[in-house]
């Protein structure tokens, strides 16, 4: 197995229509457990094949705890696409296990001009994507384009200031900037680097979700909404003799339960996020490996400050005292006990967070870590002082799993001494994605899974009518603040401007960060169907392209 050190500092989720629930006034029965030290977790972040001798061929079935969006690198929002979308859409750079950026359709990390404002590309040769066309610079440069226009990209601002793209020779890409941006190698880590087929946009336009076609160890095959995604073996990939399964299919699995019980049974061989309630006893099971990992994300409330006509669009005004006065989200913050939340409903597996930088990322300062203390007397006074009736309601939204709303029934029972009373509407993951980009929401539970550079767990989130600005936030001070961050080339200098923006967030409170997960997959490690060369890393994907059946051994 590949084990880091859980302390790493890091290196620079067609929608169904909504569905209609009661919204829950939970009891407040959680019992808040003594605050302790939590343990100490190494990060297990891979199962390598190594000299095994493994079995050609065959279907691996994950289990996936939620439905992923829309499989459209430039619309998607769901760490779950990500999960699908890695085994048939490779990008220019990727994450290795220690959060290195490596090249994977790039040639080689990019240059950029002394002045920063143009950056240059080297894209691999002899490479086709699935239907046969051959990757080029132009093939980058379409879909960079497209991830820059198209209307309902979130891609946009994770790309920067842009002033054109162009492909000057097959193999190379020039970006030019109206002023510097640090982030790009680490945007085009992700989504925003995933290089779709130009023959297969031409022929579906915004409809290539419904069939992705990329570069890709596997190659999309069916899609039956709410049940499964499945992939198949490429023969045409350029690295062939190194993908060993027939097909993945991913099954969907919402229940954790569930999941852990399927585990256990063989019927799926790898299962995602798997419950801090499960994975102590599945520790001590034969024939189940664990995979565990931090994470460059955050689970938090988000209130909708200005989200009146969708995402990505100019903020318009909510008249609630939510919304227009801050000192009752500061409130909010000061009543959530973070440390008694993880204590309580996570064992001790998940930990608190209060800024979008991990106290282990390489950019983290005293500012970023920095945390609001657990203070419910002084919450309740900036409640008296901004002259809200008591208890003050807030409807959550929340995603209906069972961990979840156990979050969330903790949660309402932290913040009710403080003068809170939260009635928690429980909801359908991709339907909870969409309520959140629509802005029907007063407050939603929901988080990131993160991304290597600071940049991708804020810009995008903070910064006026960006395109995952779900909050409808808009402060100038912060908006200054993520450019000059972005336009820096010093990580100092960086880690410095973030602090001030977690600074500010703070004192705002757009979103009132709660946790950070660890990333815990299990897989079947004996018997026949036992498998290896399976990957989660610090960015929250499973990968499992190069993952295989083991031969048992004699």
């Amino acid at each position: 197995m590949t084990a880091r050190p859980a302390l790493l500092r890091l290196l620079p989720r067609a929608l169904p229509p909504f569905v209609v629930v009661p919204v829950l006034a939970l009891a407040a029965c959680v019992p808040v457990q003594p605050v302790g030290a939590a343990p100490e977790r190494e990060d297990v972040t891979g199962v390598a094949i190594g000299d095994r001798p493994v079995r050609d061929g065959g279907d691996l079935v994950m289990a996936l705890s939620a439905e992923p969006d829309r499989l459209d690198p430039t619309t998607s929002s769901s760490l779950y696409t990500r999960y699908v979308m890695n085994a048939i859409c490779e990008k220019l750079y990727d994450i290795d296990a220690e959060g290195n950026l490596v090249p994977q359709l790039a040639a080689a990390l990019p240059t950029t001009s002394s002045d920063g404002l143009t950056v240059t590309i080297p894209v691999r040769t002899g490479i086709r994507f699935a239907d046969g066309t051959p990757l080029d610079a132009a093939a980058v440069v379409t879909t960079l384009e497209r991830n820059l226009t198209l209307e309902t990209s979130t891609r946009k601002s994770e790309l920067g200031p842009v002033d054109s793209v162009e492909a000057a020779d097959p193999s190379t890409v020039v970006v030019r900037y109206k002023s510097p941006f640090a982030p790009l190698t680490a945007s085009l880590a992700d989504r925003a680097g995933m290089v779709m087929s130009p023959t297969a946009l031409a022929e579906r336009g915004k409809d290539f979700g419904d069939h992705p076609t990329c570069v890709g160890p596997m190659k999309f095959v069916d899609r039956v909404p709410q049940t499964s995604i499945t992939v198949e073996r490429d023969p045409d990939y350029y690295a062939a003799d190194q993908v060993h399964l027939d097909s993945i299919t991913y099954r969907i699995m919402t229940d954790a339960n569930i999941r852990a019980a399927n585990l256990r049974s063989g019927d799926v061989q790898v299962a995602d996020s798997l419950s801090p309630q499960d994975v102590d006893a599945l520790q001590q099971e034969k024939g189940i490996g664990l995979l565990q990992t931090g994470s460059f994300g955050y689970q938090g409330v988000t209130f909708n400050l200005g989200n009146t006509a969708g995402v990505g669009k100019p903020p318009g005004r909510i008249d609630t005292p939510l919304a227009t006065d801050p000192r009752i989200r500061e409130a909010f913050s000061l009543a959530v006990d973070r440390q008694a939340l993880v204590n309580s409903v996570f064992n001790d597996w998940y930990e608190p967070a209060c800024s979008f930088i991990s106290p282990d990322s390489t950019y983290a300062t005293e500012a970023s870590d920095a945390c609001p203390p657990h203070d419910p007397a002084r919450a309740r006074e900036l409640l008296t002082e901004a002259g809200v009736e008591l208890p003050y309601r807030i409807k959550v939204s929340a995603s209906n799993t069972a961990d979840t709303l156990r979050l969330s029934q903790a949660l309402q029972a932290s913040v009710l001494e403080a003068g809170f009373q939260l009635e928690i509407e429980p909801v359908e993951y991709s339907t909870l994605l969409d309520q959140q980009s629509s802005g029907d929401f007063e407050a939603v539970q929901l988080g990131w899974s993160g991304r290597v550079d600071p940049h991708g767990n804020s810009s995008s989130f903070l910064t006026t009518g960006a395109g995952n600005n779900y909050s409808g936030y808009s402060n100038p001070e912060v908006d200054a603040l993520l450019k000059r961050a972005a336009q820096s080339t010093d990580p100092a200098t960086r880690a410095d401007l973030y602090g001030q923006v977690v600074t500010t967030v703070q004192r705002d409170n757009p979103i009132v960060y709660l946790y950070r997960v660890r990333s815990i997959t299990g897989y079947v490690s004996s018997g026949e169907d036992a498998v290896a060369g399976v990957d989660t890393f610090a960015d929250g994907v499973v990968r499992l392209g190069r993952a295989a059946f083991l031969q048992e051994s004699e």
